[in-house]
């Protein structure tokens, strides 16, 4: 029952940002990539195929779609940031993730800690830079490992920007620039 409803939910939220049209668009765009850093599991470059049509060249269109995805992320690790700090004081929700049938805290913590030891913030960065995986995970994991919130949300930031890029670069001529 709770599964399917969260299934319903991502669902629409993906069809939302499709169909998404003109300036108010963006709003749907910043509210997704918000809703990506912490809950859903959905692909965050879908927004690079929403059907914007703000009267601004293709390629200032595709950049501010760009830098208010970016900037979606960035706030809403934030928030996946704060619930990672608290979870760090919480014993009984690190224990439960441990037992669950997939050791999500284990896997996590060992490709995280290996980034954030040998790069930092810009491991960080780096990690979310790949795409089509889902970030949340990522951004979970270093929130658990790390404690400055204005660093924090700075790589995400130029991590979420750099997977825009990144898939841009990928798909080449299916995203048209100008």
């Amino acid at each position: 029952m709770l599964t399917d409803l969260f299934e319903t939910i991502v669902d629409g939220t993906l069809a939302a940002v499709e169909t998404a049209t003109g300036w108010p668009g963006m709003g749907i765009i910043f509210a997704y990539s918000f809703l990506i850093a912490f809950a859903l599991p959905g692909p965050s470059e879908v927004v690079l195929a929403a059907p914007l049509d703000l009267g601004i060249p293709a390629w200032a269109s595709l950049g501010s779609i760009m830098l208010v995805s970016a900037s979606g992320k960035a706030v809403g690790s934030l928030f996946a940031f704060h619930i990672g700090q608290e979870a760090k004081e919480s014993g009984p929700i690190i224990r439960r993730l441990r037992r669950s049938r997939f050791d999500i805290v284990e896997w996590s913590e060992n490709r995280t800690v290996e980034l954030a030891r040998q790069y930092g913030y810009a491991g960080m960065a780096l990690a979310l830079c790949v795409p089509f995986f889902p970030d949340t995970i990522s951004i979970y994991a270093f929130a658990i490992l790390e404690e400055d919130y204005g660093k924090f949300a700075l790589a995400t930031f130029l991590g979420s920007l750099g997977r825009l890029l990144v898939t841009v670069v990928i798909l080449g001529g299916a995203i048209t620039l100008f």
